[in-house]
């Protein structure tokens, strides 16, 4: 469903007589019963894992719808814990919090996040400027800024409760999970990669970078939290792409490069957001939306 302009951000959420799990920069979970949690999406942004104060209209909204739409059409590759096919859980909630909630299952989260980069962007691009290597492994010579690589890598990082995630090499998630785990995570995560990729291309759009959360159930691999949302990916017009700079994104790249011109620290309290940077970034989001799921 496409979300309509709300009156004002939604940046906190309430639901009474629910056991609240866990409290994060965006979402919000919820016991639903042993076995389900509500997982709600606020307006909530961050950049430099701050917080801004102002919330972005719709946003959660628009992930949820991206989340829902990625999880459909990705289950033939992994298992993912949406379970909200019927949507009666949402009649027991308030109004304004239906477009922006999911009902998943339990699952025990992996303790690393799975990253796949097609292009050189990021923190991808400033490793391979400081030592022409990718997660630790070597790249070849002469790479540019956005440039495509010649194989999407998997490139994990750790999780981190606070303060910045950081990147790790296959030998270092090795140690964290096993090395079955390992190869199985990375197997799926390629495996999202590449079709999201091609689906977003035939839409106008590329897919550079994203980052996935897998957990465990009954022994089971399941994709987790959210999937393919400007929050968690890297998106820019395949029009107009052009490798050796930096790209135009559909993501909250337009947040960041705003800040960047700012004399801020980037630590809290940020600074206050103009009213065209929060247009501009809803704007961007529901394009993502729009192209994406057509």
């Amino acid at each position: 469903m496409i979300p309509s302009a709300n009156a004002q951000p939604i940046t906190q959420v309430v639901l009474p007589g629910r056991e609240k799990i866990s409290s994060g920069k965006v979402r919000e979970m919820y016991a639903d019963g042993s076995d389900h949690l509500l997982m709600v999406a606020t307006d909530r942004i961050s950049a430099f894992d701050v917080i801004m104060r102002e919330g972005i209209p719709d946003k959660g909204a628009t992930l949820t719808a991206l989340s829902r739409f990625w999880f459909h059409k990705t289950q033939h590759i992994v298992p993912n814990h949406l379970q909200d096919d019927d949507n009666a859980f949402a009649e027991a909630l308030p109004a304004e919090l239906r477009n922006r909630t999911l009902r998943v299952l339990r699952a025990k989260p992996l303790p690393i996040e799975c990253i796949v980069r097609g292009y050189l962007a990021g923190s991808g691009w400033k490793e391979y400027r400081q030592y022409g290597t990718l997660a630790g492994e070597v790249l070849p010579t002469g790479l540019q800024e956005s440039e495509r690589l010649p194989a999407p890598r998997f490139t994990p990082s750790t999780k981190a409760r606070s303060g910045h995630d950081v990147n790790i090499t296959r030998q270092q998630a090795e140690e964290i999970l096993s090395p079955d785990l390992l190869q199985q995570v990375e197997q799926f995560s390629l495996a999202l990669y590449q079709f999201a990729h091609e689906h977003a291309w035939e839409r106008g759009i590329i897919l550079a970078d994203t980052k996935f959360e897998f957990g465990l159930r009954d022994g089971k691999i399941f994709l987790i939290d959210e999937a393919f949302t400007p929050d968690s990916s890297r998106y820019w017009p395949r029009e107009g792409y052009q490798p050796g700079k930096p790209q135009p994104s559909f993501d909250k790249q337009f947040l960041r490069d705003y800040l960047e011109t700012l004399d801020w620290d980037k630590s809290p309290p940020p600074p206050p957001l103009p009213l065209h940077i929060i247009q501009g970034t809803r704007e961007r989001y529901l394009e993502a939306l729009h192209r994406l799921t057509a």
